[in-house]
């Protein structure tokens, strides 16, 4: 059971090794990664859950993130992501695994350009290949957490990657068993869970969670009746837990969509109400927005759900739960970059995640040492300047089509 109802949400790190030409060194988690998960374990979450985790070397969320397949597997990987759960101490934690490859659901091209990025011509995967490859590579990776002694497995069902091209009618035009109705474009997931089952059971207390998009703000995209569908699906299979979140890349939904969901402050909780109905044993958390004590504590008095993400505000404080838990904190710190300029925010997040990796928890007096405040204006402002020429080198490499690994590293530890 977990101790209280925060949980760190999956982010990007890019703090592992990226050496694709050698593949047993590729993806292997650095010293920096696994300091970075004793900060998030010494700050009073009851969840953790780690960054995006590819299981398939050729088809990466990001370039630098930890990597779990076959190919890669070694006494250096294993021991490596046994220091990653050993950090997280005695608090629940679970492994997020994502898989992303150019064989997704169906031959559907996506339009238009988000993040510098554009969309190839895709080949789908054939029925075989989603047994052979996509069910047995998140069985192998869900075994090596295991082994390492992780909690549990979180599969990434959002934002536009594998698992959610399966899940949306935008993406899944398929005419066999996985395409067409809400039943049919979840059977994936559904098969991948029955897998990990047969080498995990459930009587192990492993956790099996799914992230899933609430609803994807584009035409033909999830609507959330069918959301609400698919969570009963997952409800009667046994998942532990479903975390909900919304968008795609195609159409990023990171910011509020309605006037009345800004009034409530988290992203999704207007859509997740009609959903969490549909629960009966399965846990909901809902990441995206929660800022301030107030409406995170409203959220669970009020059923929207049972326990809420924590995404951003977790790089700028590793420690937020146990200030608001502990101190009478009442909200995150107020930064001063636009929070809808989703480009700059997700640099500055993992600018604050290479900062907290710099030192182990023995060697700073606070977990937020060494990590910049975009609360203050002059550092915000530096910020932004000076990321500027690491921005736009990302943007010539994206425009190249090569691929973008790394971090700005920006050193804040000038009197203001």
């Amino acid at each position: 059971m977990a101790r209280n109802r925060f949980m760190k949400a999956a982010m990007t790190e890019r703090l592992s090794t990226y050496s694709p030409d050698s593949p047993k060194e590729h993806g292997i988690p650095t010293d920096s990664l696994i300091n970075l998960y004793e900060k998030w374990g010494n700050g009073g979450f009851g969840m953790i859950l780690t960054g995006n985790v590819p299981v398939d070397p050729l088809h990466l969320e990001s370039p630098g993130n930890l990597l779990i397949s076959k190919e890669n597997d070694s006494p250096k990987l294993r021991a490596s992501v046994e220091k990653i759960r050993k950090s997280l101490q005695s608090r629940r934690s679970a492994g997020c695994c994502s898989a992303h490859t150019w064989w997704p659901s169906s031959d559907i091209q996506l339009k238009g350009k988000t993040l510098g990025l554009t969309f190839g011509k895709p080949i789908p995967l054939t029925e075989e290949e989603i047994q052979s490859d996509v069910v047995e590579r998140f069985t192998f990776a869900a075994e090596v957490c295991h082994q390492a002694g992780f909690d549990g497995v979180q599969l990434h069902g959002a934002h536009g990657y594998l698992l959610a091209q399966f899940m949306s009618p935008t993406t899944n035009k398929r005419t066999d068993k996985y395409g067409g109705n809400a039943e049919n474009r979840i059977r994936i997931v559904l098969e991948i869970y029955d897998s990990i089952r047969s080498k995990i059971p459930q009587s192990s207390g492993f956790l099996v969670g799914l992230k899933m998009n609430s609803v994807e703000f584009q035409e033909e995209g999830l609507k959330t009746n069918d959301a609400k569908r698919m969570c009963e699906l997952i409800d009667e299979k046994g998942f532990d837990f479903v975390e909900m979140s919304g968008g795609t890349y195609e159409k990023l939904a990171f910011e509020h969509q309605r006037e009345s969901t800004k009034m409530r402050e988290a992203f999704f909780l207007e859509f997740t109400d009609q959903i969490r109905s549909s629960l009966k044993s399965t846990k909901m958390y809902v990441t995206g927005g929660f800022r301030t004590a107030k409406w995170m504590a409203k959220a669970i008095e009020d059923g929207n759900c049972d326990g809420v993400g924590l995404g951003r505000p977790a790089t700028a404080e590793p420690d937020l739960p146990k200030k608001i838990l502990n101190f009478g904190v009442l909200a995150a710190a107020d930064t001063k970059i636009n929070q809808k300029d989703y480009p700059i925010t997700n640099a500055a997040s993992m600018t604050q995640m290479w900062q907290a990796g710099r030192f182990p928890v023995e060697k700073v007096q606070k977990v937020t040492d060494g990590i910049v405040d975009l609360s203050i204006q002059t550092l915000a402002t530096r910020f932004l300047n000076e990321s500027k020429i690491f921005m736009a080198e990302i943007g010539k490499k994206l425009e190249r089509g090569e691929p973008v690994s790394g971090v700005f590293e920006f050193e804040s530890n000038i009197a203001v």
